[in-house]
């Protein structure tokens, strides 16, 4: 079973537009929502890829059930943990058929020091049994900035493997807690690195208690950087359609190779990044995030190109 772990969870609404203007009025071809935050649609990509998966994190008030009641309908196995504020929304406004999106993202319902003392908890039996924990997002207000140190380290008392996927404070904060793989993007290293360049970037991050960094360029693919050597991962083509979930479906792929290896220096990086690539850039070309084009990731497959030098 592989854990992940949404701190902000979200009702993903998708508004599909012919095109996208400020200072107009838009009609609205197609409305769309469902359950979401980062690591309910990594745990979505995961079940359409065979695992069995289990989502925790925070939910709340009205919205929260509706979250609650798409997971059931989904078929997603549901440990989240309730507190009193309302579970944020995104509106997500996907433009014309080549599929621009703009995302506005709500700041998450505010979270007291008892409701985070009694989620750590919770996640502590929850954690029991995984073979990999995912933790990913945003962080909602009210809860430490060393939230996912606290996380991390709670996994790896258990020997349980982490995937990271945040930004900003949180990330740098986690990172002595020594995180088994980190996937930020490019803008994102550059963030909290003040490297421009996504290779030193990268290892700032493992000098910082990264073991490995899996960095996305977008439509360019993926670059690693790992104690086992370094690595670029190229699709064989470009797809045009709505990006917004390709990073989580690129997150699911690495947390499945991580759980199968059982540690981040045993995992098969070529064979890795292959998969997560194509089932990134297959993500593409789904409508909604935590989905992805079977078909898309099986053509895919054979096309991506992978270069890079082994330590071993």
């Amino acid at each position: 079973m592989i854990l992940t772990v949404t701190l902000n969870t979200a009702l993903d609404v998708t508004y599909e537009v012919d095109g996208l203007r400020p200072h107009c009025s838009h009609r609205v071809r197609t409305v769309r929502g469902r359950a979401g935050g980062k690591g309910v649609n990594v745990a979505r990509v995961l079940t359409a890829l065979g695992h069995s998966t289990q989502v925790t994190g925070l939910v709340g008030g009205p919205t929260g059930e509706l979250v609650r009641a798409d997971l059931a309908a989904s078929g997603l196995a549901d440990r989240l943990h309730q507190v009193a504020g309302d579970t944020r929304r995104t509106v997500t406004v996907v433009a014309g058929d080549v599929g621009d999106a703009t995302v506005f993202n709500e700041p998450g319902p505010r979270v007291g020091e008892r409701e985070w003392a009694e989620f750590l908890a919770h996640y502590r039996e929850s954690v029991r049994g995984a073979q990999a924990v995912v933790l990913s997002g945003s962080v909602p207000p009210g809860v430490p900035v060393t939230c996912y140190h606290d996380l991390i380290r709670v996994a790896a008392a258990r020997g349980v493997p982490t995937v990271l996927d945040t930004s900003g404070a949180p990330l740098l904060a986690a990172l002595p807690a020594h995180p088994d793989l980190v996937k930020p993007n490019a803008a994102e290293l550059s963030e909290v690195t003040r490297v421009a360049n996504t290779g030193q970037a990268a290892e700032r991050l493992r000098e910082a208690g990264a073991g490995a960094v899996v960095a996305s360029l977008g439509p360019d693919g993926l670059l690693a950087v790992t104690g086992q050597g370094r690595w670029r991962a190229v699709p064989g083509e470009h797809l045009l359609g709505n990006p917004t979930g390709a990073g989580d479906a690129c997150v699911a792929a690495l947390a499945a190779a991580l759980a199968q290896a059982h540690d981040v220096s045993s995992v098969d990086w070529p064979r890795a990044l292959t998969e997560a690539v194509a089932v990134s850039a297959a993500a593409v070309a789904a409508p909604l995030a935590g989905e992805y084009d079977d078909a898309v990731r099986e053509r895919l497959l054979a096309t991506v190109h992978v270069d890079g030098t082994s330590l071993s």
